[in-house]
């Protein structure tokens, strides 16, 4: 039977060391961070995870405030909103909830945010850093991974990677995250031919594809290290894109779902707007 990779426990430790260095920076300095995001709308899940996203701020003594709009906004009335957080010394953190409402221009909105306060990453500007090498503010999720990965102690170096999953969220970001640890990292998705057989040479295997129990347990080698970022709501409850309980008769480490990547993503952000912050307060 697979190990558990611990998302939970992970995140809370990296949460718990956060709250430390923001108390101490505050009992200092007289000053902490700040993170504004912006709800678009009344999705139910947007709403669950902007809780979510305000409760860990509080843990962590970051000031969160949620500015929320009309799911009819347009785009300009969504960029005149980070508009303002970019010019509010107090923010230093700005995230968009995703997913906006079809007649907002999502990529016109993502391209307003400053660069130095791009908590998700999502700029052309990180992107393009992390690409090159250079330090940035990086996608929370893959980020997330990385972390997972370092706590357990499980090296890239020389490891064959097999990411499922291309979106600019998770699957192309983690790559590079992957790349730039030494590992040789393959990029496949829904569409890819033989996946199974993809899946089968990979020492480390990323699901973000967002299908439930796509990966079967079947084709996982024997020992692979399976990192499942999906979750996907079924009439059986929760489920990630990796059958998991073929999977865990295979692997010798995998994350469950709920409980693995989730948490991290989370605890992330909060890293992210604590980097944020540093660096405004240098510059």
């Amino acid at each position: 039977m697979a190990n558990i990779l611990d998302g939970k426990l992970v995140a809370a430790g990296i949460r718990q060391k956060l709250k430390g260095q923001v108390e101490a920076y505050q009992k200092e300095h007289q000053r902490r961070p700040g993170l504004e995001v912006v709800l678009v709308g009344d999705d139910p899940a947007s709403h669950v995870y902007v809780r979510n996203k305000e409760r860990a701020c509080a843990g962590a003594g970051i000031v969160s405030e949620t500015i929320k709009l009309a799911a009819e906004s347009t785009t300009e009335a969504v960029i005149d909103v980070v508009d303002r957080a970019n010019r509010n010394a107090s923010v230093h953190g700005i995230l968009v909830q995703m997913p906006l409402p079809p007649q907002i221009d999502t990529q016109a909105v993502l391209s307003t945010i400053s660069p130095d306060k791009d908590v998700d990453g999502l700029t052309s500007e990180n992107l393009g850093r992390l690409a090159q090498g250079k330090p940035g503010l990086f996608p929370c999720t893959p980020r997330g991974v990385i972390a997972i990965l370092d706590y357990y102690g499980i090296s890239l170096v020389g490891r064959r990677a097999l990411v499922v999953g291309r979106s600019l969220l998770v699957g192309k970001p983690l790559s590079l995250l992957m790349l730039a640890q030494d590992a040789t990292v393959t990029i496949a998705h829904s569409r890819s031919r033989d996946l199974d057989q993809l899946v089968a040479e990979a020492d480390i295997v990323v699901a973000a594809v967002g299908r439930p129990q796509m990966i079967r347990g079947e084709w996982i080698k024997d020992g692979a290290v399976v990192i499942d970022v999906g979750i996907n709501r079924t009439p059986d409850g929760l489920v990630g894109d990796v059958a998991y309980q073929e999977a865990v008769a295979r692997a010798k480490w995998i994350t469950p779902v709920p409980g693995g990547v989730g948490p991290m993503t989370i605890a992330m952000l909060l890293d992210n707007t604590w980097q944020a912050f540093q660096r405004q307060e240098r510059s």
